[in-house]
C-alpha cells in the first residue's frame, strides 16, 4: 500500500497508544488477557485504513480483534477510527505478516481475515503473496484446529492461483463464490471493496478450515546416473 507521507505521523501514532501495541511480543500466548471475556480472538492481516476492522469489531463487541498493518500512514487512520468509535475490543500491530509466529502462539487464534491483499502479479514475486504456502502454513500454526481463514479479493487470477495453494496446504475450501455481491451487498465491506462494488467488479471470496499443517513432502532422490530429481 502506498500512501502520502504525513509530517505529523509520529504524534498521531503516539496519541493512539491505548490501542497501538508497538512491541507486543510479550503477549504471545496471552492475548486474551487484554479481554478475558472474549469468546474469540480474530486477526486481520493487512487492515489498511481500518473500515472493515472497526465496523466488524463494533458489530461483535464480545470478540477480541487484532489488526495488522505495516504501513503506518494507513494504520494511524485505522486506530483513530477505533478510538473515535470508543471501541474496547480492537488492538493494532505494525508488523510484517512474516513475523506472525513471533507474536501469536500455536493455536491461539480462532479466525484470520485476508482482505484484498497485494496480488504481486509477477511470477518472480509469488513468494510475497499473502496466500503463498509459506504464509499459509504460518497462519495454520497460529490458528486453532478447525479455525478459519476468510479470504476476499477482486483479483481473479490471484484467487484462482490461491485456491491451488489452499489445497496444497490441506485447507478445506468452503462457501466459495466468484461474485459475492451479485445479488446485492453481503457483509461488511472494506474501503477498496466498496469502490470495486461501485464499479461492478466481481468480488471473489472463500472460507478455509484449518485441519492442521501438512508435513513437507520428502525431497525427491536424484537419479545417480543423470543427477535429475
Amino acid at each position: 500500500m502506498r500512501m502520502r507521507k504525513r509530517q505529523n505521523l509520529a504524534p498521531r501514532m503516539e496519541a493512539c497508544r491505548s490501542v497501538w501495541l508497538e512491541d507486543a511480543a510479550y503477549l504471545r500466548g496471552n492475548w486474551r488477557s487484554l479481554m478475558p471475556q472474549a469468546r474469540e480472538l480474530r486477526l486481520e492481516i493487512g487492515c489498511g485504513k481500518g473500515k472493515f476492522t472497526v465496523e466488524t469489531a463494533a458489530l461483535e463487541p464480545d470478540v477480541l480483534f487484532v489488526a495488522v498493518e505495516r504501513v503506518q500512514e494507513a494504520l494511524v487512520l485505522a486506530m483513530e477510527k477505533a478510538l473515535s468509535m470508543g471501541l474496547k475490543n480492537v488492538y493494532f500491530l505494525s508488523i510484517d505478516a512474516a513475523k506472525l509466529e513471533e507474536y501469536f502462539a500455536p493455536g491461539e487464534v480462532d479466525l484470520i481475515y485476508l482482505n484484498f491483499c497485494d496480488p504481486w502479479p509477477r511470477k518472480k514475486n509469488a513468494k510475497r503473496r499473502l496466500t503463498f504456502h509459506t504464509f499459509l502454513k504460518s497462519y495454520q500454526r497460529v490458528l486453532r484446529l478447525n479455525g478459519e481463514i476468510h479470504f476476499k479479493t477482486d483479483n481473479a487470477p490471484l484467487f484462482e492461483w490461491s485456491l491451488g495453494e489452499f489445497e496444497a496446504c490441506g485447507l478445506e475450501i468452503c462457501n466459495l463464490t466468484r461474485n459475492l455481491h451479485e445479488n446485492g451487498p453481503v457483509g461488511i465491506m472494506t474501503g477498496y471493496e466498496e469502490k470495486f462494488y461501485a464499479l461492478g467488479t466481481p468480488i471473489n471470496r472463500c472460507e478455509l478450515i484449518n485441519h492442521g499443517v501438512l508435513p513437507d513432502p520428502e525431497p525427491a532422490e536424484k537419479d545417480e546416473q543423470t543427477g535429475i530429481l
